[in-house]
């Protein structure tokens, strides 16, 4: 079972990530899904979507839970019944989730490094702010950072119309800090956030706390 890592955020927060190679049917085994989650995959015409919604259940399991204990909001917010905090992202070949005991908002992303960021990063950052960067790489492995933080924001946050653009300021950071801090200012409503970062196998991985 290939858990590729797990990381200790703090004793209350744990994230869990996983590397899916196996098949369909190998993952399928010994899982138990609740009818809408029966439903959902079975309307996924993609193998690798329906490997990835799989393997969830597996970090599911390795956190101590069961899909009969994960319901989603009308925001598709995913929740544990248990009141515990939960994430979910996937991307390709790897999936994770974040999980926190009592009231910690936790998000978190995977995102695959591809030069195709370059082509909408206007969309959702101040391009110029990365002009002193060395070469195109180190612009990509940033901006997928960027990315994957106000993505994980986006998740806590979860209210329809917030702008990654307008609303959410990731603050400077270098990629040798592995950490920032994120803001959001949405309607005068102001939050802030500590986020870390990890890179592996071409992927970037963002995680993010409420402060």
């Amino acid at each position: 079972m290939p858990l590729y890592k797990t990381i200790s955020v703090t004793p209350s927060i744990t994230v869990y990530i996983w590397n899916v190679t196996e098949s369909e049917v190998d993952l399928a085994k010994d899982i138990s899904l609740t009818r809408v989650c029966s439903e959902r995959m079975a309307g996924m015409k993609s193998e690798q979507h329906r490997r990835a919604f799989l393997s969830i259940r597996h970090l599911l399991a390795e956190a101590g839970y069961v899909d009969h204990d994960l319901f989603y909001d009308e925001n598709g917010k995913p929740h544990l019944k248990d009141g515990n905090k939960i994430s979910i992202t996937h991307s390709n070949d790897f999936t994770a989730i974040i999980v926190a005991q009592h009231s910690d908002e936790v998000g978190i992303d995977i995102e695959l490094q591809r030069d195709k960021i370059l082509k909408i990063a206007h969309k959702f950052t101040p391009i110029e702010e990365y002009r002193t960067l060395a070469n195109s790489d180190a612009v990509v492995r940033k901006l997928t950072v960027v990315w994957g933080a106000k993505e994980s924001l986006y998740k806590i946050y979860s209210h329809k119309g917030l702008s990654f653009l307008h609303h959410i300021d990731v603050k400077e950071f270098d990629l040798d800090d592995a950490e920032s801090i994120a803001e959001i200012n949405y309607k005068g409503d102001y939050s802030a956030y500590a986020f870390d970062f990890l890179e592996f196998q071409g992927y970037t991985c963002v995680y993010a706390v409420k402060l």
